[in-house]
């Protein structure tokens, strides 16, 4: 806990609806700006996260009155926002947002540890999870040998991954990184394509490349893919190798056959930790073929040192629009099996009287 200063604490035996008021004393160690944000942006956020709550402010002191559960979730969220600032990170509207989320869902972790947690530091930034899923996700990535990671776009699930594997391989935990993705669009067939091999699959193996010149010294890329200490390539190209003491990711998996995935994952060596990424509701496979990114979770489920970690619009990091994207396809996915199921349905016959 931090050592915010309060004046009363509403008592558990207390309903949820009884009023309440609470004084919250900001560190003077701390800047009201960084707390509140600029023109107490901030604040604005804390308030309409939480409206059963009248909240003011005078000089370092912060007063709270309402409903005695809403007053308790002001000074959590205080609490929380506190102790992120005095790591020095900043706070954003967004992380206050999901710190409010979380702690109405009384997870195990705190928002805190989740928002303060460094996955790696390069390049003058440090990459960490925003969300709760996302810190659940990287620390299954920690203990487990092979982790699926899925959901949909813009959860962090490659970039999370990306991290990792350059964490890893800074610490000399692994050897190498490999990245691999399939070429569905090429129908894995790049003979045809012009130029070199690096040529050819450039275009699909592009967002692997841009989370790696986020992480590392773009001017060293180079020289590590002729060293073979990165290796980039379309998953056709893994067939027949035992990959050992390596950190390999495999991106975009919902478009992998069930017999590309389990060649995928026998390739396994030594030393060697796997991520798998990919979102099921968007194939680019032809009409008809199965997925072998769906089929996994029904073969591996339960399996000791592999972890399905399932992200949600919750995870979304891009534009909040995102998220809601997210939820409407799902909701007419529903909507459409629903009446699928409707249509096949055979008609009782009516009986005669």
């Amino acid at each position: 806990m931090t050592e915010l200063q309060r004046s009363c604490e509403p008592s558990p035996a207390e309903a949820s609806q009884a009023q309440a008021q609470a004084r919250i004393t900001i560190p003077v160690s701390l800047s009201m700006v960084n707390v509140l944000g600029a023109r107490d942006q901030l604040l604005r956020v804390v308030e309409d996260a939480v409206r059963g709550a009248q909240v003011h402010v005078r000089g370092n002191e912060v007063t709270v009155s309402g409903a005695a559960g809403d007053v308790a979730l002001v000074e959590a969220l205080f609490d929380e926002m506190v102790t992120v600032v005095r790591t020095g990170q900043s706070l954003t509207p967004e992380a206050v947002e999901r710190s409010a989320a979380m702690l109405r869902a009384r997870t195990v972790e705190r928002p805190a540890e989740v928002l303060t947690l460094n996955v790696l530091s390069t390049r003058g930034r440090t990459i960490r999870p925003k969300t709760l899923g996302q810190k659940r996700y990287v620390d299954a990535i920690d203990r487990h040998t092979i982790v699926f990671g899925i959901g949909p776009a813009g959860t962090g699930k490659t970039y999370l991954a990306m991290a990792k594997a350059v964490q890893a391989l800074q610490a000399k935990q692994v050897s190498r990184i490999i990245l691999t993705r399939p070429a569905v669009e090429a129908g894995e067939r790049l003979g045809y394509l012009p130029g070199t091999l690096y040529e050819k699959i450039d275009p699909y193996l592009r967002p692997l490349y841009d989370a790696l010149h986020d992480m590392v010294d773009p001017e060293s890329i180079p020289r590590l893919i002729q060293q073979g200490t990165i290796e980039v390539a379309p998953l056709a190209y893994m067939r027949g190798r035992t990959l050992n003491d390596a950190f390999i990711i495999l991106d975009e998996a919902q478009n992998t056959s069930a017999e590309q995935m389990k060649m995928f994952l026998t390739r396994l060596g030594f030393g060697a930790r796997m991520v798998v990424t990919g979102d099921v509701t968007q194939t680019d496979l032809p009409s008809g073929s199965p997925s072998g990114l769906r089929l996994v979770t029904q073969i591996l489920e339960g399996l000791d040192d592999v972890y399905f970690s399932h992200l949600s619009s919750h995870d979304v990091v891009r534009h909040r629009l995102v998220g809601a994207i997210v939820d409407a396809y799902g909701r007419y996915d529903e909507r459409q099996a629903r009446e699928a199921a409707d249509r096949s349905t055979p008609r009782r016959a009516g009986r005669r009287g």
